[in-house]
C-alpha cells in the first residue's frame, strides 16, 4: 500500500496580469517555478528577494518545499504574484503566521493594473498634439 502523502497547502497569488498557483509541502526549502529551479527562473537577486520575502519574514525558509506554476505578465509581475501566493499558502499552513505577514503587507493584493487606451488619443493618458489653427 502507498504511503500517505504529506499535507499540501495551496495559495493563489495575483499581480498585474500574472497569476501564480503555489503548492507548499513540508520539506527542506526547495523552490521550483514552472518546472525550473528558482534561481534559473528569476535571474536577478532583486526578484529572488521579492519571492522569498514571505518565507524570510516568517522564518520558515528551510521548512517548506515550494512548487509554483505561474503565467502571464513579465518577470516583476510574476515575482509579485508568487510572493502573494506563498504568503497565502503559509497562512493556510499555519494561521499564527498571519500577523507577521500582515505587518509586512504581504497579504494585500496589489490592485494596480495597466490603464486602457481610450479612443481619440494615442494612449491611456497622452493626447494628440493640439493646434489652435
Amino acid at each position: 500500500m502507498a504511503e500517505p502523502k504529506a499535507p499540501e497547502f495551496l495559495g493563489t497569488g495575483r499581480r498585474k496580469t500574472s497569476v501564480a498557483r503555489v503548492r507548499l509541502a513540508a520539506g527542506n526549502g526547495k523552490i521550483v517555478v514552472n518546472g525550473r529551479a528558482f534561481e534559473n527562473y528569476f535571474l536577478t537577486e532583486t526578484l529572488r528577494g521579492v519571492v522569498t520575502h514571505p518565507l524570510v519574514a516568517t522564518q520558515t525558509a528551510g521548512k517548506y518545499d515550494v512548487q509554483v506554476n505561474v503565467h502571464g505578465g513579465g518577470p516583476s509581475g510574476q515575482a509579485g504574484a508568487v510572493r502573494h501566493g506563498i504568503a497565502r499558502a503559509l497562512i493556510e499552513a499555519d494561521a499564527t503566521l498571519r500577523p507577521a505577514l500582515k505587518a509586512d503587507g504581504l497579504l494585500t493584493r496589489d490592485s494596480r493594473m495597466k490603464e486602457r487606451k481610450k479612443y481619440g488619443q494615442p494612449g491611456a493618458r497622452k493626447r494628440f498634439q493640439y493646434s489652435k489653427r
